[in-house]
């Protein structure tokens, strides 16, 4: 057990948090009292005479931070202007941190963190979904969390003490020269939480000796609420964009931002359209237990949406196991070059799926693509109270339908003859003439292309 560790600790209920504080942090000294001259507990004498921070200095700090934020500068910036601002004024920080949580389908939360000795970037850390059983870990050996735990908003603690510390982060402090910490939560209103971001949470330490002043300590009270203002507008607008983009498409998320969201705003495009689903996806759904089948689903999903992605498409619609995708390339050869990259690589994923998931005993499949083009109207489709961003037009029904043959002609990939127009020779050789097929629900017969076996 670590001794000698002073901690102060200010919080709207500490009447209730502080007989919580001394219970699980005995025997440290906590104090109640932030605003006394801050004590050496090694000397038990005042510090030297402090230099107070102007009333003036914190305004003009304050005042960059609302014009920044208004203006939209990202969240490492912010803090990196902040705390370089802080040292000009007087304020000797020599590391500050900002963490928030975050609504993403990937990340769950964020950290930015800046140093003294490398002022020229501030690090930032991302923590994924995928980990969150580690990032339970950290977030359980936190201050951040005894914080929450007892109600607190402010945790001070005097970093020169000896044996080990509560928290691993006040040894790697102390092991590099830093005298004090102090850790802050800024709690959004209920009604301004978006999933887990609730709070917005900072640390700030210091090497000057004695530890922070009493003034440093009132400035950052005063400060740091409009940094964190402008970390939560910051964030805010980076959720709306991964929002927009993972449910509609990164085009069509962009478009929205844009402002194009009134029902009816469309446009007439030539584009190559890509639709694919997967083979023998109802005997599959029968056959395979229902807690692995939207496993199942998301693997072969995730193949399909990285390949057209990663060819320059982009995803409208995911119905079911079945996807529709755009090329809307400016160059419409280029879209259908596109477009066959994208099925490439999706073969390369499936073979890779496929062996994993073979060697784990799970079931696999392949996936049918078909490729097609013309012109669509494409923005926003519905009703005042619930509208799509998609593509509409016989198009869009003639690669459904396309795709809909890839078993009849025991092919996984064809394409129209309006598609094939567009491949330059080397392309277009590949593909075999099925002739023309009456495709259910469009009036006239389609000359339908099958990509011949490698």
């Amino acid at each position: 057990m670590r001794t000698g560790v002073r901690i102060t600790v200010v919080s709207i209920s500490i009447t209730q948090a502080d007989d919580k504080c001394r219970r699980r942090f005995a025997p440290l000294s906590i104090s109640s009292r932030p605003r006394v001259p801050y004590l050496s507990p090694r000397h038990g004498k005042p510090e030297q005479k402090e230099r107070v921070m102007e009333h003036g200095q914190i305004a003009k700090i304050n005042d960059w931070l609302l014009d920044q934020g208004l203006r939209g500068l990202v969240e490492a910036d912010l803090l990196a202007g902040f705390c370089s601002r802080l040292r000009d004024a007087g304020i000797d920080i020599a590391q500050g941190a900002v963490f928030i949580d975050t609504l993403h389908p990937v990340l769950e939360s964020q950290g930015f963190y800046w140093d003294a000795d490398k002022t020229d970037e501030v690090e930032q850390q991302v923590y994924s979904r995928r980990e969150s059983e580690d990032n339970a870990k950290r977030w359980r050996s936190s201050p951040f969390h005894f914080m929450s735990d007892n109600g607190l908003s402010e945790l001070r603690i005097a970093l020169d003490y000896q044996g080990e510390a509560r928290f691993s982060i006040l040894d790697d402090l102390r092991q590099e020269g830093h005298s004090d910490y102090l850790a802050l939560i800024h709690r959004l209103g209920d009604k301004d939480a978006i999933g887990e971001m609730d709070s917005i949470y900072s640390r700030w330490s210091t090497r000057r000796p004695g530890g922070f002043a009493a003034s440093d300590i009132e400035a950052l009270r005063k400060l740091v609420p409009v940094l964190a203002l402008g970390v939560k507008s910051a964030t805010l607008r980076k959720i709306a964009n991964a929002l927009v983009e993972v449910y509609l498409g990164s085009d069509p998320g962009r478009r929205v931002l844009e402002g194009r969201i009134a029902r009816g705003t469309v446009e007439s495009i030539q584009t190559v359209l890509w639709y694919s689903d997967m083979e023998n996806y109802t005997a599959l759904s029968e056959a395979v237990h229902s807690s692995k089948l939207i496993a199942m689903l998301n693997d072969y999903s995730e193949a399909v949406i990285s390949a057209v992605y990663g060819a320059g498409g982009d995803v409208l619609k995911l119905i079911g196991d079945g996807t529709l995708a755009i090329f809307n390339h400016t160059d419409q050869r280029e879209a259908a070059a596109a477009a066959l990259r994208a099925r490439d690589d999706l073969l390369r994923r499936l073979s890779e799926l496929n062996e994993r998931r073979r060697e784990d005993g799970q079931a696999i499949t392949s996936v049918y693509v078909a490729l097609h083009v013309g012109e669509v109207f494409y923005g926003n489709v519905g009703s005042d109270q619930r509208l799509d961003f998609t593509v509409i037009g016989p198009a869009v029904n003639e690669v459904c339908r396309i795709s809909s043959t890839c078993r009849a002609v025991g092919h996984s990939f064809v394409v129209s003859q309006e598609f094939s127009t567009l491949l330059c020779e080397p392309d277009r050789s590949h593909f075999a003439d099925l002739g023309p097929f009456q495709l259910k629900g469009v009036a006239n017969a389609k000359r339908l292309y099958a990509r011949k076996p490698d």
